[in-house]
């Protein structure tokens, strides 16, 4: 549980979220893993389902373009793409320690929650997009630009990636 930890380094933990986009085919599912000290969004897919495909192809595309170091904690909703046996297996493979949010505690992953909103109002994400491919475009430019070029308070005024590569 990271409820009392002082992050204080990039890839010390990375915070896990899904939010729903619309597209006029019905609604897709955003996961994202975002690193709790930088801010930076190390990892995210955009898939037609709430089942664990989704969560997995973010985590194991953060895994595969920032490598881990130890101790490296994941944390997340106790939902059930988190608590499967494939994504599991997944953490513990890659030396990945678990923590998840007390049972039924609103503000537990605020957060990876906050880095969503911000997302859907700065940059368009709560838009109605054509289909899943229209929806996964806008996801990878908005997530460039939010790494990238977007100053953020709490890292005084520095963009995630400063910060991530700083340390």
């Amino acid at each position: 549980m990271i409820k009392d930890l002082s992050i204080d380094r990039p890839c010390q933990v990375r915070a896990s979220d899904i939010s729903y986009l619309r597209t006029e085919k019905g609604f897709v599912y955003l996961s994202l893993l975002t690193d709790m000290c930088s801010r930076k969004i190390v990892g995210w897919s955009v898939s037609n389902s709430l089942y664990i495909e989704g969560c997995l192809s973010a985590l194991k595309k953060a895994v595969m373009e920032h490598a881990v170091q130890s101790p490296l904690i994941h944390h997340s909703y106790r939902g059930v793409q988190y608590c499967s046996h494939e994504y599991v297996k997944t953490l513990k493979k890659n030396k990945i320690e678990i923590s998840m949010t007390e049972e039924n505690h609103c503000y537990g992953n605020a957060m990876a929650e906050h880095v969503n909103g911000i997302l859907k109002v700065e940059y368009l994400l709560d838009s109605t997009f054509k289909d899943l491919s229209y929806a996964q475009k806008a996801c990878r430019e908005a997530v460039m630009l939010y790494n990238t070029r977007r100053p953020n308070w709490a890292l005084k005024f520095k963009t995630p990636i400063q910060v991530h590569y700083a340390a």
